[in-house]
Formats: C-alpha cells, sequence, structure tokens
C-alpha cells in the first residue's frame, strides 16, 4: 500500500495550496512536483483507485484536463474509492469531460453522480453548465433554479420560492 508516500505527496499538495494565493509561480512549481510524483507512484501501484484519483485532481488543478481523465477513469472502474473521493472522481471527471468538448459523455456522467448523491448541489450545477454546453437552455436553467431554491439561505428567495419553482417549468411562457 502506497498510503505513506501518498499522505507525503499530499502534504505537498496542500502546502502548494496554501499559498497559492500570495505565490501562484512558486504553488505552480510545488504542484508540478507532485503531479510527477503521483504519476510515479500510479505507475507502481495502477490497482489503488485514491492515487489514480489524487494524480487526477492534481492534473485537474494544473489545468492539465485532458491528463486527468484516463486518471479519473481508472479511480471510477476500480470500484474501490470512499464515499467523498468517489463523489469528487465522478464531480471531477464530469466537469473535465465538459471542459475538452466531450459533452454528452459530461451530462451522462454527472447524471450517474446525481443518481448516486441526490443531495450533492455541486454536481446539479456541473450538470447545468454541460446542459447549457449542450444548448439545453432550459434544462440547464431549471437546475440551477432548483438548486438556488434548494440551498440558499437568503430570506429574499425563500420568499419567493413558490414563484420561482412556477417559472422554473414555464420559462419560455410570457403573460
Amino acid at each position: 500500500m502506497p498510503m505513506n508516500q501518498l499522505q507525503q505527496i499530499l502534504n505537498k499538495v496542500d502546502a502548494a495550496r496554501s499559498i497559492r494565493q500570495s505565490d501562484e509561480s512558486s504553488f505552480t512549481a510545488m504542484l508540478e512536483a507532485a503531479r510527477q510524483e503521483l504519476i510515479q507512484l500510479a505507475s507502481e501501484f495502477p490497482a489503488d483507485a485514491k492515487v489514480a484519483y489524487e494524480c487526477a485532481s492534481v492534473h485537474d488543478s494544473l489545468g492539465l484536463e485532458t491528463g486527468a481523465v484516463p486518471y479519473y477513469e481508472k479511480a471510477i472502474a476500480l470500484d474501490t474509492l470512499d464515499v467523498e473521493d468517489l463523489r469528487g472522481a465522478y464531480l471531477g471527471l464530469g466537469s473535465t469531460y465538459r471542459c475538452i468538448g466531450q459533452v454528452e459523455k459530461s451530462i451522462s456522467l454527472l447524471t450517474k453522480g446525481i443518481a448516486l448523491y441526490p443531495d450533492d448541489h455541486s454536481l446539479r450545477v456541473f450538470l447545468a453548465l454541460a446542459k447549457y454546453n449542450a444548448k439545453d437552455y432550459e434544462g440547464s436553467v431549471q437546475l440551477l433554479l432548483d438548486s438556488l431554491i434548494e440551498t440558499s439561505t437568503s430570506e429574499h428567495i425563500q420568499l419567493y420560492r413558490r414563484a420561482l419553482r412556477y417559472y422554473r417549468d414555464h420559462l419560455d411562457q410570457t403573460w
């Protein structure tokens, strides 16, 4: 098990993220070094879903979406991630598919993620973005309105909750 090695690399990733606001170039250099270590670890432990997931996440953080895809796919396919990491893998891969223009794959994967995690509104918001890219503007706005109504603590949003739910289903209608 590469847990000790993995934890050391993740500590470096956390250190890099902690300086991102103040020193972008050091952040990038530190994350790139961690990425290289994770690639090596993933090659040594190809059946470790956690290593694959963390490798995908670091690729994503560096804007290397295409490089993240095979690691996310492997992490999900191995079917051994804990609940939170699996949720993160669905969101990460779904978002990545959208970013690289594979919108239908994005919609399919995010929809599966929502089936597994129905209360996770972040998955719904990313699905709304993918639906927008697929030119399903109505579906996109409906998802966003549902998430807004369900998650907003704004008294003003909640005051108009009933109206927003009605308009959600009548977006193109005028009176």
